[in-house]
């Protein structure tokens, strides 16, 4: 698992910490363990089951989401200098991990790709909180899965999770068709 894991996600080894870089791989393979996905799947599944006819697959979402995370970081810590610290590992970790909830809130019905009873109840931010917890995934990390998604709207964000919400909305919006005009 851990080798297919490292095919899908190289964003992980971005991780300097050791002990969350290992923490966030178990994360995963908790997920897959429990999902009915494979990692190959999750090359070729849509990203959302919320966009019509979506040719965007959910690796290629999350890949695109941390790599914006990492660039806007960059981008603004060059420009905002000693006012703007980013926490790298926080924000890569809590990047990669935003969406490891969705594995188990998909079932499969005749082939057909579908949220589950559990997961239209208990949503994804939700569930990547409880798969985080578990693996003693740091509370900053933890903070950005539980608010990165609207969940998250009504209370306040650390600049990590900042970054991560609107880079996640950036790869995500543009295939909304009623939030885009294209």
């Amino acid at each position: 698992m851990r080798s297919e894991l490292k095919k899908i996600w190289p964003e992980i080894e971005l991780i300097k910490d050791e002990e969350l870089k290992e923490k966030v791989y178990n994360c995963w393979e908790y997920a897959l363990e429990k999902s009915v996905l494979t990692p190959d799947d999750l090359e070729v599944i849509p990203f959302s089951l919320l966009t019509d006819k979506c040719n965007i697959s959910f690796m290629n979402h999350k890949r695109t989401a941390v790599q914006l995370s990492i660039e806007m970081a960059r981008i603004m810590e060059k420009n905002f200098g000693d006012e703007f610290k980013v926490k790298w590992d926080i924000l890569i970790a809590g990047a990669i991990l935003i969406d490891v909830g969705k594995l188990i809130e998909y079932e499969l019905k005749n082939n057909e790709l579908s949220v589950s009873s559990a997961g239209s109840l208990i949503r994804h931010p939700f569930s990547g909180l409880a798969i985080a917890d578990r693996f003693d995934i740091p509370a900053e990390v933890q903070h950005i899965i539980a608010t990165h998604s609207k969940e998250g709207d009504l209370g306040k964000r650390t600049l990590e999770s900042i970054i991560v919400h609107h880079a996640d909305f950036v790869s995500f919006d543009p295939f909304r068709k009623e939030k885009c005009l294209i």
